[in-house]
């Protein structure tokens, strides 16, 4: 598609959707950015509280560091920022006795690479031919739950306790909530692109330079501004509706999600709802995506900051996994990497648990039991609590389990979506989000 005078409407601000406007604005493309908030930058901003640097959502993190697809994407389009690689990648606090199964007689916190000497000489082995028969390719990943599959040759209570973990702080699920599949692409990317590392200034800092390269090429942010209609017509997306005005469009993006864009379509002049189940029954293909719609399940979690008078990870390392903790999945210690993101003399924790969809009418008993884990995890430190927050419902931490999300196209000529309900296989977080801007940014192109 040539990009002279087209025209695209980005509906939302958060990172998915500023990352496709500034390289569509880079194209060649007029750009419009419309946003409902005041805020810019959806769960990928900063929050100053009293000194410390919270976020709306992400942990100040990319969970490829320096390598990886968003750092890429960043330098790509001529972004300022800089990032701090977590050496060792994490650490993994442990019972000091095998037996125990919580930390109250005692821990000892080791590099992910040593969690190997926690294990019988039989799971050793079965971890190296398991591994070796992933990268020959004579193990093929399968739609079946994680665990679920180990399980057939590895039986070791760490073991899931340790993948509970991992996919807590990472995806917001269970080690069986997310496929074999999805959990093998994830650690293909890491061997591609390396481990974790905390940005300097924060989640800010990245949207911040997008906002700048975005308007350096002409395109304009909309604060305040909710696009309440998607305009379709002829079979086509041509515009939106903000404020009661029509404007026209060539491209509409979606950073909303795929449900939130397709409540709102209005379709030769029938809205919301009413309108996109009449294409359902018309058509085959709307009743298919409407269909993956209804299956589509949020990912939900919670997060805790809080603030010690001590640092508690160990030089260079910003990342622990609390496999024996009651809620806890990981906590990344921020002021590591950079000391400017609290007040002098302090230190800025965050804390991410996964939330069962089952558990949100219990959520006050999710926090108490994250609070408890705070006290168990550091019983000698003074702790300051400064924030908690839940994701659920709208403003989840995935709009879709992890390795369910179902691409970028939408049965909409014209319409596509990015976010956090369109990642690319294997993307953790922002990163799965940076590899579905990509996709989505390869369809533009071809059409």
């Amino acid at each position: 598609m040539t990009t002279e005078n087209k025209k695209a409407i980005v509906i939302g601000s958060g990172l998915g959707g500023l990352l496709t406007a500034a390289q569509l604005a880079k194209d060649g493309w007029n750009v419009d950015v419309y946003e409902r908030l005041a805020l810019i930058g959806g769960r990928f901003a900063n929050i100053e509280y009293n000194g410390y640097q919270l976020s709306t959502g992400a942990l100040h993190m990319v969970p490829h560091g320096t390598d990886g697809p968003l750092a890429r994407m960043l330098r790509a389009l001529g972004a300022d920022f800089e990032i701090v690689q977590s050496t060792p990648m994490a650490t993994v606090r442990m019972p000091k006795n095998a037996e125990e199964t919580d930390y109250k007689n005692g821990y000892e916190d080791i590099s992910y690479l040593d969690f190997k000497k926690h294990l019988t000489s039989k799971n050793k082995l079965m971890m190296v031919l398991l591994t070796l028969g992933f990268k020959a390719g004579i193990i093929r990943p399968t739609k079946v739950g994680f665990k679920t599959w180990y399980s057939k040759y590895i039986h070791d209570d760490r073991i899931d306790r340790c993948a509970d973990s991992f996919t807590g702080w990472a995806l917001s699920t269970t080690a069986d909530e997310v496929t074999t599949r999805e959990v093998f692409k994830i650690f293909n990317n890491v061997y591609t692109y390396g481990g974790p590392g905390i940005l300097k200034g924060g989640c800010q800092t990245v949207i911040d330079e997008l906002v700048r390269i975005l308007s350096s090429y002409g395109g304009t942010i909309h604060t305040k501004s909710e696009v309440t209609k998607i305009v379709v017509k002829d079979g086509k997306a041509t515009g939106v509706v903000v404020g009661g005005k029509e404007i026209s469009a060539d491209l509409v993006i979606s950073d909303i999600g795929h449900k939130e864009a397709w409540e709102i379509c209005e379709i030769d002049g029938v809205e919301g709802e009413s309108a996109s189940h009449v294409l359902a029954l018309s058509s085959p293909v709307f009743k298919e995506y409407e269909d993956k719609l209804a299956e589509m399940k949020p990912s939900a979690g919670l997060k805790i900051c809080f603030a010690s008078d001590e640092q508690i990870l160990p030089d260079g390392c910003s990342l622990m996994l609390t496999p024996y903790t009651r809620r806890i999945n990981g906590l990344n210690e921020v002021t590591i990497a950079d000391p400017n993101l609290a007040p002098p003399g302090k230190h800025l924790i965050m804390c991410h648990q996964r939330t069962a969809l089952d558990k949100l009418d219990e959520i006050d008993e999710e926090i108490e039991l994250g609070l408890e884990d705070v006290k168990d995890l550091f019983p000698d430190k003074n702790v300051e609590i400064l924030m908690v927050q839940v994701h659920h419902g709208r403003w989840p931490v995935n709009r879709a389990f992890s390795g369910t999300d179902f691409g970028n196209k939408t049965p909409i000529p014209n319409l596509i979506v990015v976010g956090d309900g369109a990642k690319g296989e294997g993307g953790i977080e922002i990163e799965g989000i940076t590899f579905g801007v990509r996709d989505a940014l390869k369809i533009i192109k071809n059409q």
